[in-house]
């Protein structure tokens, strides 16, 4: 009897209300039994109409992607019953509102067909609690405590008052004991366990309380989707952490104010996805030749252009890593995990404090609105950088007056802050030590060097970062495949490689969270280690593959996905299968 281990999802027209909040619900409902959650969601762009959906998978053991067939699936129309029936395990549960019937049903399966909409309509008068009745049907059949949504109800809607929240506990009530009518003819069953010390979050939550573990105090944006509810969350919150928060026209003014705020000395960050994130890239260039710290987080989605606003890719890492006229030197990092969005966003900060330098943390769909649970952080134990700040008690000048950009051998020069000893000016010319434009070809060279030079202590300093892993390498150090991964995808990967391993097949991963500057000879000692290596990713054209060609010089199998959904593991694991086939047949390392 499959016990605290299933995958529910949840699908609808959003004009039925309340799509992702019941799989939002059942998530912390599930955690609160003691489990481990991880959740997906996708959803409409249009402003109001179109199918959402949203999986949770639960199970008492650490998950590392949202799973691959459907155990449980509950559906608020026929269309998502079209929709969805493709990924339905053929032995699994369907749940559907009985004023459809659902056309080619698996006869291994079980389905329970109850009237939620004639209910939340007739009997409740509320249309808009269909939700909280489908919640209480799933209580009944699954033995999740019903007091446990109840909580729930109460916390969401209390400020709302005692007649929002009674009229969705009665919601709630009447779906449970409509289900209580049913015959229970499936094996699926939630049991509570003793509750774990857990925190549920999403990735972009994880990325404000980052920012704010790591000193954020500027914080400035323009809503765009995925990234806009950090936006959101900073509005709200920075301000109780003595931070400034600013909703501006547009995502120039957004890099501009963070620009600013960081010359005047405060930490800024901005996040953006790809449309906004192109409109950043003067300004980026500008950070980069002024020397001036500021993290930018890109919430990737699907493009180009405009492209699918809602939908997930990893397809902006090109122009994260290469966008800029000129040479730009920039540090790239990709968070894999929600835990990850959090440490990696302190790490930023870090690496833009020490290095005075633009970084960018790649993140996407499916991650900035994953919930997982998560272990604690302990914030004592963060370490935390601030810039080295000019002091002309310390950094002796020799009597020729503050050089903002004097030659160091880590290549990192004391700023100074305005109002404080030292002034210059923010030069985009190209300049000499002082600041000063200087467009003579030797110079150049030397400060072009500079500027990159600080790429090097950004490598050497994220070896040692506790909390943060540049690359770490998963399985043997010889095997048939090995597999190269970033950001999303790992997870997946994670799960298919310990799939093919139970299965006799010799796999090793690789999975790469500074993408750039990249740790080459660790790069090229895993490919050369593998008798074939596979890279999947997000997007058309293999982006990490191509840079991974040209910063080692050897070549990888590119495998890639842009249906705007993540890679299932058996997608995953159906490629290692082949490649591990290929490796036998060519019997050579």
């Amino acid at each position: 009897m499959p016990v605290n281990e299933f995958v529910v999802r949840v699908g609808g027209d959003t004009l039925e209300g309340g799509i992702i909040r019941t799989g939002e619900f059942l998530a912390h409902a599930l955690a609160r039994c003691g489990l481990e959650v991880f959740t997906f969601r996708t959803y409409p762009a249009e402003i109001k109409g179109g199918q959402a959906m949203i999986q949770v998978r639960t199970a008492e053991h650490q998950i590392f992607s949202h799973g691959d067939e459907v155990d449980i699936l509950i559906c608020f129309d026929e269309e998502a019953w079209e929709i969805h029936r493709q990924d339905f395990n053929p032995y699994g549960v369907l749940i559907y509102d009985s004023k459809f019937e659902p056309r080619n049903f698996p006869n291994t399966a079980v389905a329970y067909g109850l009237p939620f909409s004639e209910i939340a309509k007739t009997k409740l008068r509320n249309p808009l609690g269909k939700n909280m009745v489908i919640l209480g049907a799933f209580s009944s059949l699954f033995g999740l405590p019903k007091e446990i949504f109840e909580q729930l109800i109460r916390e969401y809607w209390g400020k709302r008052g005692e007649k929002v929240v009674n009229a969705n506990i009665a919601a709630l009530n009447e779906g449970f004991n409509e289900a209580r009518k049913l015959e229970k003819r499936d094996p699926f069953q939630i049991e509570v366990r003793p509750m774990r010390d857990r925190l549920i979050l999403s990735g972009n939550e994880a990325i404000c309380y980052g920012a704010i573990a790591a000193g954020c105090k500027v914080f400035a944006g323009y809503p765009i989707t995925p990234a806009s509810d950090i936006l959101e969350w900073m509005m709200e919150h920075l301000p109780h952490f003595g931070g400034t928060p600013l909703q501006v026209e547009d995502e120039i003014a957004a890099i501009g104010a963070v620009l600013g705020a960081s010359f005047a000395g405060a930490k800024a960050m901005t996040a953006t996805s790809g449309p906004g994130f192109s409109l950043m890239t003067e300004f980026i260039s500008h950070a980069a030749m002024a020397e001036i710290p500021c993290v930018i987080a890109d919430i990737q989605r699907a493009g180009p252009s405009t492209g699918m606003p809602t939908k997930s890719e990893q397809s902006d890492l090109y122009q994260a890593v290469f966008g800029g006229h000129g040479d730009v030197p920039r540090i790239v990092l990709a968070p894999s995990t929600v835990q990850g969005c959090f440490y990696v966003t302190v790490h930023a900060f870090n690496l833009a404090e020490l290095c005075q330098s633009p970084v960018i943390i790649l993140s996407d769909q499916s991650l900035a609105h994953r919930t997982e649970t998560i272990a604690p952080i302990d914030i004592d134990k963060l370490i935390v950088i601030d810039r080295e700040v000019y002091d002309p008690l310390i950094h002796s000048e020799d009597g020729k007056g503050y050089q903002r950009y004097r030659l160091y051998e880590t290549g990192v020069s004391p700023m100074s802050i305005p109002g404080h000893a030292g002034s210059y000016t923010a030069e985009g010319l190209e300049h000499d030590e002082f600041g000063h434009p200087n467009w003579e070809p030797e110079n150049h060279m030397t400060m072009t060097e500079k500027r990159f030079s600080k790429l090097e202590l950004a490598l050497r300093y994220s070896e040692y970062y506790p909390g943060f892993e540049g690359y770490r390498w998963y399985g043997p150090r010889q095997a048939d495949v090995g597999i190269i991964t970033w950001g999303s995808t790992a997870g997946a990967v994670r799960e298919a490689s310990e799939r093919a391993s139970q299965e006799g097949i010799s796999v090793a991963v690789l999975h790469v969270s500074m993408l750039y500057p990249l740790h080459k000879e660790i790069v090229r000692r895993f490919i050369k280690s593998m008798k074939r290596v596979l890279l999947p990713e997000l997007n058309y054209t293999g982006q990490f593959a191509h840079l991974i060609r040209g910063e080692t010089g050897l070549d990888v199998v590119s495998y890639t996905k842009v249906t705007g959904v993540p890679f299932k593991v058996r997608e995953i694991f159906e490629a290692i299968k082949e490649l591990a086939h290929e490796a036998a047949v060519r019997g050579d390392r």
